[in-house]
């Protein structure tokens, strides 16, 4: 199984958008939608700090690594879970394992496994620290059990030079434009290095994005 439009959407909900590489609430280096070294290239540690001087271009490569993160996520959950779930279940387990990374030792998905959908539901909550991720297990446990996808704006966040959230949106996105992004609009084939008037093509893609609403 591959994780659905709506699950993107509700993951990027949950995560928010930094355009450029910030230190989490426990101190790990982070970019784009919750993207760590964990994950792969590209390390935030060694990006440049700051906002970027092209919003429109920075926010086509965070979704390029998004989606390869998601992929690799929705890899690990399609293996831990061995019995037949909703789309909705499994939306839920690649939000919770993109951020726990726990889906492989979880006793939700054991219960799960085992037949248990109920058990499996309550066990989620199990995973509330820090008690600001409670919101989001409970969202997770909806979204498991009763199937009720989670709503709210697409925040794209400020980041200083340091690296840190300032809770200010530099642009709020709407869904279709998000997913524009993410299934259409690749950074390396609208605009890679040896192309020399990447400016030219960033601005018709930044002239499309205007279409569906999502420059704020």
């Amino acid at each position: 199984m591959k994780l659905s439009d709506r699950g993107m959407i509700a993951l990027i909900g949950h995560e928010g958008i930094v355009p450029g590489p910030y230190l989490d609430s426990v101190g790990v280096q982070t970019y784009g939608v919750g993207h760590t070294a964990a994950a792969g290239d590209p390390i935030p540690a060694q990006m440049p700090a700051g906002m970027p001087a092209d919003l429109d271009a920075e926010l086509l490569r965070v979704f390029d690594v998004f989606r390869a993160d998601v992929a690799r996520y929705a890899e690990a959950v399609d293996r831990a879970i061995t019995v037949p779930v909703s789309q909705e279940q499994f939306d839920a387990a690649v939000s919770f394992h993109y951020n726990t990374g726990g889906i492989a030792r979880a006793a939700w998905v054991t219960a799960l496994n085992a037949g248990d959908t109920k058990v499996a539901a309550r066990k989620i909550m199990n995973w509330n620290k820090p008690p600001e991720i409670i919101p989001r297990r409970q969202d997770e446990q909806r979204l498991f059990r009763d199937g009720v996808y989670p709503t709210g704006a697409l925040n794209v966040w400020n980041v200083t030079t340091d690296r840190r959230i300032v809770w200010r949106t530099a642009r709020v996105l709407d869904p279709e434009t998000a997913l524009f992004m993410i299934h259409y609009a690749r950074p390396d084939v609208l605009w890679p290095d040896e192309v020399p008037n990447q400016g030219f093509w960033a601005s018709i893609v930044a002239a499309i994005l205007g279409l569906f609403g999502g420059r704020k």
